[in-house]
């Protein structure tokens, strides 16, 4: 990427803008902020009855990682969705395709560039997630895998997002399509596998039970399977499992039903994780191939 000259401008007009310096310091002060209040609340506690609510801390762990996955899958996309399009509106696009850069180099630097303007945010807020490791609530490996989760959200987002904006020429219609899309993947695969659970819960009510026959238990069926797709599904399973103990009430066991205990239940995360990652890599590459000059004149 240091060789790529759309990501070295996206880079330098960053860098002479006061906006992110602002929203750096506007984020990291409302968690800040959040993190004194809830340690405030915590020693007062203890001056109260004398022991510790370490769940409080807890707390401000899926707080602080909830506010930045919210940042990630919402403002990725709104930085993706108007980069190619808004290069067509400013008639500049041609002028990028007269330069020895392919279709390729223009994708994948102005993505490097989004995903890295919301990556800067998330390290910097490090020093108040880490607030947690003093008390023992969550360990290395718990933070390790949050960050491969924003990596990967953050890529699947904006794979979203830049894939439409090379697809479709104005950036307000690339904007509703990209966020429809999205809410399509989070409410829509969710919505149907809540759907599907109670239509079997109703299937099983009604059968008529011999005695000694055991009860089947209600599961979504294939509907799960659309869950891989849903970085929400995921985001809330990993901080369940971090923070309840896998006991969370987004958890996605109670769509298994009585293949709770199957390599796809046991393994959720990682498989989630890596779904995604090929659909974010497939997304980009149909954004490069959409933005083929040759293909266009072709047609």
């Amino acid at each position: 990427m240091k060789n790529n000259p759309v990501y070295k401008r996206e880079r330098m007009v960053r860098a002479r803008s006061f906006r992110i310096p602002l929203i750096i310091f506007a984020f990291n002060g409302i968690l800040a902020l959040a993190a004194l209040l809830n340690m405030y609340q915590t020693v007062a506690q203890v001056r109260l009855s004398s022991t510790i609510q370490y769940g409080s801390f807890l707390q401000l762990y899926a707080f602080v990682a909830t506010l930045e996955f919210l940042l990630l899958m919402f403002i990725m996309p709104a930085l993706t969705s108007g980069s190619i399009s808004g290069e067509r509106e400013r008639q500049t696009l041609e002028l990028l395709f007269t330069t020895k850069m392919s279709p390729k180099d223009i994708i994948l630097g102005k993505l490097f560039s989004a995903v890295e303007q919301l990556l800067v945010l998330v390290v910097s807020s490090l020093p108040v997630v880490l607030l947690t490791f003093v008390y023992g609530s969550v360990d290395f490996m718990d933070l390790c895998l949050l960050l491969v989760c924003f990596v990967t959200v953050a890529f699947f987002t904006g794979g979203i997002g830049i894939l439409f904006s090379a697809l479709i020429r104005k950036s307000t219609f690339s904007n509703v399509c990209t966020y429809g899309v999205l809410l399509l993947i989070v409410v829509g695969t969710y919505m149907l596998n809540i759907f599907m659970l109670n239509m079997n819960e109703l299937q099983i009510n009604n059968m008529i039970m011999q005695f000694g026959e055991t009860r089947p238990v209600a599961d979504t069926g294939f509907a799960v399977y659309l869950l891989l797709l849903n970085p929400v599904a995921t985001f809330a399973e990993i901080l369940g499992n971090q923070v309840s103990g896998g006991a969370g009430s987004l958890s996605i066991s109670s769509f298994f039903g009585s293949d709770i205990n199957g390599f796809l239940a046991r393994y959720w995360i990682p498989i989630s994780l890596l779904v995604q990652m090929a659909v974010s890599v497939m997304m980009i590459g149909g954004a490069v191939y959409a933005l083929n000059p040759v293909k266009n004149e072709k047609k």
